[in-house]
């Protein structure tokens, strides 16, 4: 997808470690004043044994007992913080319509086309945050809803992140995603795209915090020129831990070498602490905005929208269409997350096809809604002959699915 993460290892952030002890102190502390009642009630009714009285005050007692103990249990389910979120399908956007008025995918310096059909990217909504979590009956409701996800917040929110962190990544990630799907639409058209190598993020406390920077381009790596993020990768995974590495970047035209030891991640990994991308000297001029809709997902779905745009006819046929996938420059079709809350998202907003990264085929298969027909995806061009066969009547069957 155009992404090279270089990240920092993981340690545990001091204002998370003090969210998590102040939790289990208000835990406990409930749990201690629960056992104090229920000794008193004890008590009680000790004291209470013998003649009818005492009989009837006893009753009294065990019902007050058993309707503290129902007000503390509700108290619970619905005051106390849990360790989930909730995932659920969120908000779908045409790419080929607009949002909050202005059109998705905006041509600047070259004739579009409109188009008849829809094609719609998928998001998936988060109910919670690690400050504030789902009460006990929300988790409870969506445990046995098919249509959510229950989920550690670890998972979503890693304990050395800050929410702000990731916000800011999903952001950087979109933009990654964007620049990439614009090349692979351009060069699936036979357009020239060339391409440099730059840091769309510094990690916070990561080994290039203070010395690199957002924006910076980068040249090269132990002297070695790049070419691709994969080299990239290569190198930095292959360090050999005995001297730091040289990073070699342009800064407003000013060539800067920095000296930055890599660290390893939690899949013991070696990492610089960078989210890395590619930007294009694009030859025509195309604008991508989806709100704040953060994450690298709907960068299949951008790039047959441009297509589509800077294509004469229509290639989704006037149809309803919906997809998800990672895309890089070369096409390739990468699988996403919560794909299975994006199908039944797609169901939700009216679409007939989905469109399907084939790395996203175990989850999928099993769980198609009725009346929504999956159809494999491995690079953007199966995606643009589906919707030229689909748009021509052709049988659904005929098409590639999770299942064959």
């Amino acid at each position: 997808m155009g992404i090279g993460w270089v990240l920092s290892s993981c340690f545990l952030g001091v204002r998370r470690e003090r969210e998590l002890i102040r939790s289990f102190e208000r835990r406990a502390d409930l749990g201690l004043k629960t056992i104090k009642v229920f000794r008193a009630v004890m008590t009680f009714f000790q004291r209470q044994r013998g003649g009818s009285k005492a009989m009837v005050s006893a009753k009294r007692g065990l019902g007050f007992f058993v309707a503290l103990t129902f007000f503390l249990g509700l108290v619970t389910l619905v005051v106390l913080p849990t360790p989930y979120l909730i995932e659920r399908p969120g908000p779908t956007f045409d790419v080929l319509g607009e949002v909050d008025g202005e059109p998705v995918i905006q041509i600047n310096n070259q004739q579009s086309f409109e188009s008849e059909g829809q094609l719609d990217v998928l998001t998936v909504s988060i109910v919670g945050r690690p400050e504030r979590t789902p009460s006990w009956i929300e988790i409870g409701f969506a445990w046995l809803d098919a249509n959510q996800k229950v989920v550690p917040v670890e998972a979503l929110y890693p304990p050395d992140r800050t929410s702000e962190e990731i916000r800011a990544e999903s952001s950087a990630m979109m933009e990654v995603s964007q620049q990439d799907a614009i090349a692979a639409a351009l060069r699936y058209l036979d357009y020239e795209t060339p391409r440099e190598i730059y840091i769309a993020q510094v990690t916070a406390d990561s080994p290039s915090s203070g010395k690199l920077v957002a924006a910076d381009f980068v040249i090269s790596v132990d002297g070695q020129r790049l070419t691709s993020i994969e080299q990239l990768r290569s190198i930095v995974g292959a360090w050999d831990e005995k001297a730091s590495v040289e990073v070699t970047v342009s800064r407003k035209g000013i060539e800067i070498t920095e000296e930055v030891t890599p660290v390893k991640d939690a899949e013991g990994n070696y990492r610089l602490g960078l989210l890395v991308g590619y930007k294009y000297d694009f030859p025509v001029d195309i604008e991508l905005q989806l709100g704040e809709v953060g994450g690298p997902s709907g960068g299949m779905m951008f790039a047959l929208g441009i297509i589509d745009r800077l294509t004469p006819g229509d290639i989704t046929g006037g149809l309803h269409v919906a997809g998800t996938g990672t895309i890089q420059q070369s096409g390739v079709v990468g699988p996403i997350g919560g794909v299975v809350l994006k199908l039944h998202g797609a169901k939700a907003a009216g679409a007939t096809v989905f469109l399907a990264p084939a790395g996203n085929c175990p989850e999928i298969a099993g769980n198609e809604p009725d009346g929504l027909r999956v159809v494999k995806i491995e690079k953007l061009s199966d995606a643009v002959s589906a919707l030229e066969k689909l748009s021509k009547n052709q049988d659904l069957a005929s098409l590639p699915n999770c299942t064959k």
